[in-house]
């Protein structure tokens, strides 16, 4: 039987890989995710790889950006228009003849952007093979219990895709609230954790609630995910953003109290509009 462990709290959707996102009232879901998720990435022309704040020594501005979508992304249509918003406030747009150039001079390195389509990957002027396989890095900071530290390492993005892993995440308030009785002065919020769904579970629910879902599945309105495993959590968790400050406590603390997970990935078993407020059940 269906039990019901809360409600959806919030939806984020993030158009550029690594760039702060927008929040949603409502989306639709597909076998790509929520709609328009990490659709765009900058890609490193010199190295070939998708540029990612998991490096911030690389990309020590990238987290800084924000995208959001001219108009709203429709099902089976094109990706729309993105603006970006740089990490000093001026701004551009993925039609602007001298998009690629900005960019590049803003990050201090040269790039492209590039768009994920249907599973094949083209560069908005310069073309990609549909073959491509994109890679990235991930810089592992100097904490206790990472599997590596001080050392950055490559990774492989799923084919055709700009996703590190799963195409959806979730996070419930239970695990973020047990984080922050563990350590009061770190502020854990859900855009610290970029998650596609947020989860409002009951006042009297504690611990990682979530981490019981892996292996099941949970049903939100039409919509059905297969939770398939925890989310391991990298250094973008301690970056400053906004107005949250630069801090390591948070990765620290999440690697003392889970093993560095926060919140589960999922895949789409049947797609669907997810809305706020929706019931949220574990099937």
């Amino acid at each position: 039987m269906a039990s019901e462990v809360g409600k959806v709290a919030s939806l984020w959707r993030y158009p550029v890989k690594s760039m702060q996102g927008e929040e949603l009232s409502e989306s639709e879901l597909s076998q790509h995710g929520l709609l328009g998720d990490r659709v765009y990435a900058l890609i490193d022309v010199a190295e070939g790889k998708a540029a990612s704040a998991k490096n911030p020594v690389k990309w020590p501005t990238l987290f800084g950006c924000k995208a959001l979508f001219s108009e709203q992304p429709k099902k089976g249509a094109a990706p729309p228009a993105v603006k970006i918003t740089l990490h000093d406030g001026s701004t551009t747009s993925s039609p602007a003849r001298d998009c690629h150039q900005i960019l590049s001079n803003a990050l201090k390195r040269t790039v492209i952007l590039a768009v994920a389509d249907r599973g094949w990957m083209s560069g908005v002027h310069t073309a990609l093979p549909p073959t491509w396989t994109g890679m990235a890095e991930q810089y592992w900071p100097d904490v206790d219990g990472l599997d590596r530290r001080d050392t950055v390492t490559d990774f492989t993005l799923p084919r055709g895709t700009f996703f590190d892993g799963a195409t959806v995440h979730l996070i419930t308030l239970a695990t973020l609230i047990t984080l922050h009785r563990v350590y009061p002065k770190g502020r854990f919020e859900p855009q610290r954790f970029r998650p596609n769904i947020l989860v409002a579970t009951p006042e009297d629910v504690q611990g990682f609630v979530e981490q019981s879902w892996i292996g099941k599945t949970v049903k939100i309105g039409e919509v059905q995910l297969a939770i398939t495993g925890s989310t391991g959590r990298c250094v973008m968790t301690t970056l400053a953003q906004g107005d949250l400050p630069k801090d390591n406590g948070i990765l620290r603390t999440a690697v003392q109290q889970n093993e560095g997970n926060v919140g589960v990935y999922a895949q789409v078993v049947q797609g669907g509009t997810v809305k706020r407020g929706d019931r949220v059940q574990v099937l």
